[in-house]
């Protein structure tokens, strides 16, 4: 697949064992993308945003797709959505929902809110590593990404 550097691939996931199950079933396809990963709400905010630790990276470069967890520490997954697409640099940022939350009121409220795509996590490994490759395959290579908003 891509191996561009630009592409970066945003996974916001704080459940340690999905975490490497991701980060697995994106070597499994190929995807060699650099991958950015934040544990929580409030990181995963501030990296979005180019604050604390992230001081200096420039909101409006933001990552070819975020993976974006509901059920996180500090800032839930569905505020950070809605942070966002409230911030003028921020609101064409391409966001797909990864999660293993089936209440439709997740799914509805992640679309109100501007969320891209909406996937539910497979529990088998094998049709997580389909999800993952076709995830990849749209996002990193089809789809193209709106352009890097210039003014902040």
């Amino acid at each position: 697949m891509d191996n561009s550097s630009e592409k970066v691939i945003l996974l916001i996931e704080d459940n340690p064992r999905d975490e490497e199950l991701t980060l697995r079933a994106l070597a499994k396809c190929g995807i060699s993308n650099r991958v950015v990963v934040c544990r929580d709400g409030a990181d995963a905010l501030n990296y979005i945003f180019g604050r604390g630790n992230y001081e200096g990276r420039n909101p409006a470069e933001f990552p070819a797709i975020t993976l974006l967890d509901l059920k996180l520490p500090k800032v839930d997954g569905l505020t950070v959505l809605e942070r966002i697409r409230l911030d003028e640099r921020t609101r064409l940022m391409p966001v797909a929902i990864l999660t293993s939350s089936d209440m439709e009121e997740d799914l509805i409220r992640g679309y109100r809110l501007g969320v891209n795509s909406f996937v539910r996590k497979p529990v088998k490994f094998e049709l997580f590593i389909e999800a993952i490759h076709q995830l990849g395959v749209y996002w990193l290579l089809l789809n193209e990404k709106p352009p890097q908003q210039d003014k902040l």
